[in-house]
């Protein structure tokens, strides 16, 4: 006896039994009714008998497409293998339940019905006994029924009704299409008050604060995820926290909370979810087979910004050998036609599968992309030769992203950099000359100005391997000009994190000036602060011009 459709906990059933559970498939009702007194009965039955709780899943045309032993909970559909109509529509799915406990369906149960998006969810309790008829006929299992479906979003945050114990006999003469119908006009209704563009990715965040993170570091992390997402041209519709001792090997987040991050994914209609740290290939696979969309991490994101930003040749190679060595770890597992064949007989030879020739392609690739960033760091080495030749001392401008870096060198040269106030508005770097004139000894001096990527906290390891002839403008330059966004409430961190940046750089200039801007947006208290610590810096406002002159007399004394 074949058990291949039947789903759940089959463990100690008896072959009788399990034909039983295979003959649900056999139903059919008609596609107005919620269900018949015949086969309600049939299921608390056969229930009754398991002395398990059974689930029956109809579609909308009456037909029973799934029989699971268990609660919805442990029985439901899979995300992957669910109709993806989006919020405003139903499912098109039913399910019939049964309860051993005479009460109404628990949150775990409902939970379950918002996450497949059920049509509605039918609880029968059952009365421990009941009468078989001669012909396969039940009468007497079932107690009460309660019937709950879904709402649109309230104002009180609840997310769906519950009807009182009702008799079967009325539940199973109620019209059906007319319920779901009327459901999905609503939702419908609500999702176009929405307003939401769909060309934007709707998107959930999620953090994760372990042990070792201070409250201000996680919060100034989720933020500064937020701001990327923006940047990448997603909308962001909520966002989800938790705390744990140390990150979950196989979900980052615990079971409960993947739960909670799954049902606000059906919620709010999201079609994407970024965590606020790196996941592992194992890791990203696990949440998309529990959520049903695409799950991304803080670098992937970072990684689709810069594809959109690079505008140069150079720019777009980095990105892409960048995207490429990303990418490589993450193709096992993709899904079955990306599945490795097994060992033995017939698997060897010329044959290959789809996983190992995307893998070949893409390492034959990088290799390729790999020897033009060479060749790129060669033709960038000669003209810093020529550079130095001529003996025109060079600047390096880093700094946090959004610092003002590209407004800078545009304010003080007459530049036109593309500027925003955005993360990583520009990536490829950018040299003018810049002639400033000495007012002790009235001579003329020329410097090389370089605008560069802006620095993140924890800027992924393959983006600083992808752009080292990017970076190596700075280990080259004579001084460094570090701009600072002092309006930005964690200025310090982010001076924190360039100076880390700048010393895992296998050489940098000793010659370093630290340059705040942003001052007229700046608290009082932060430009006391800086004043103090910082007593041999500038302070400017490259968008007013401000401070300008200040900064170019203390270039002058650039060696």
């Amino acid at each position: 006896m074949t058990t291949e459709n039947i789903y759940g906990n089959l463990q100690g059933l008896k072959p009788n039994q399990l034909k039983q559970l295979q003959k649900l498939y056999q139903q059919r009702i008609r596609s107005d009714r919620l269900t018949t007194t015949e086969l309600a009965e049939r299921i608390a039955a056969v229930s009754t008998d398991l002395k398990q709780p059974v689930c029956v899943y109809l579609n909308r045309r009456g037909q029973v497409i799934r029989v699971g032993v268990g609660t919805p909970r442990q029985t439901q559909i899979p995300p992957l293998e669910l109709p993806r109509y989006g919020a405003q529509r139903l499912s098109g799915i039913r399910c019939l339940a049964t309860s051993l406990k005479v009460e109404p369906p628990s949150e775990a149960c409902l939970t379950a019905m918002a996450r497949q998006r059920l049509d509605a969810l039918m609880m029968f309790t059952l009365t421990g006994k009941g009468l078989m008829a001669k012909g396969g006929g039940a009468k007497g299992f079932i107690k009460d029924v309660y019937l709950a479906h879904l709402l649109p979003i309230q104002e009180d945050n609840t997310l769906w009704q519950i009807s009182p114990p009702q008799n079967i006999d009325v539940i199973a003469e109620q019209d059906f299409l007319d319920l779901v119908e009327s459901l999905e006009a609503e939702f419908s209704r609500e999702f176009i008050a929405q307003d939401v563009s769909s060309g934007q990715d709707k998107v959930l965040l999620v953090g994760l604060m372990t042990a070792k993170m201070t409250q201000q570091k996680f919060q100034d992390s989720l933020q500064e995820l937020a701001l990327l997402v923006d940047s990448a041209g997603g909308n962001v519709l909520a966002t989800i926290e938790q705390k744990r001792s140390n990150p979950h090997p196989q979900t980052l987040v615990g079971a409960g909370k993947v739960e909670e991050i799954a049902l606000q994914v059906q919620t709010l209609g999201v079609n994407l979810v970024a965590f606020d740290r790196d996941l592992s290939p194992a890791q990203v696979r696990n949440l998309e087979l529990q959520f049903g969309v695409r799950v991304v991490d803080r670098t992937e994101v970072i990684l689709d910004i810069f594809a959109q930003r690079a505008q140069s040749g150079a720019g777009k190679l980095q990105v892409e050998l960048a995207q490429l060595e990303y990418m490589l770890p993450r193709l096992t597992g993709r899904g079955l036609a990306m599945s490795r064949l097994g060992g033995g007989i017939g698997t060897r030879g010329p044959g290959e599968t789809k996983l190992e020739t995307e893998r070949r392609a893409i390492q034959k690739r990088i290799t390729r992309l790999q020897q033009e960033v060479n060749q790129l760091q060669s033709h960038r080495s000669r003209l810093r030769q020529q550079r130095q030749q001529n003996e025109i001392p060079s600047v390096a401008i880093v700094g946090y992203t959004n610092a003002g870096k590209s407004t800078l060198i545009n304010a003080l040269t007459n530049a036109e950099v593309y500027t925003a106030d955005q993360l990583f508005a520009t990536l490829d770097p950018t040299t003018r000359r810049l002639t400033i004139t000495n007012k002790n000894t009235a001579e003329s001096r020329t410097i090389l100005l370089t605008d560069t990527v802006g620095f993140i906290h924890e800027l992924p390891p393959s983006l600083m391997d992808s752009f080292r002839a990017t970076l190596e403008e700075v280990t080259e330059a004579d001084a460094i000009l570090h701009v600072v966004d002092l309006s930005h409430p964690t200025w310090e961190s982010h001076i924190n994190s360039v100076k880390a940046i700048l010393a895992d750089m296998p050489l940098t200039p000793n010659t370093q000036l630290i340059v705040f801007n942003k001052i007229d947006k700046a608290d009082i208290e932060h430009l006391e602060t800086a004043k103090n610590n910082y007593p041999q810096s500038v302070f400017i406002s490259a968008e007013k011009r401000l401070g300008l002159e200040t900064l170019r007399n203390r270039l002058v004394d650039i060696q």
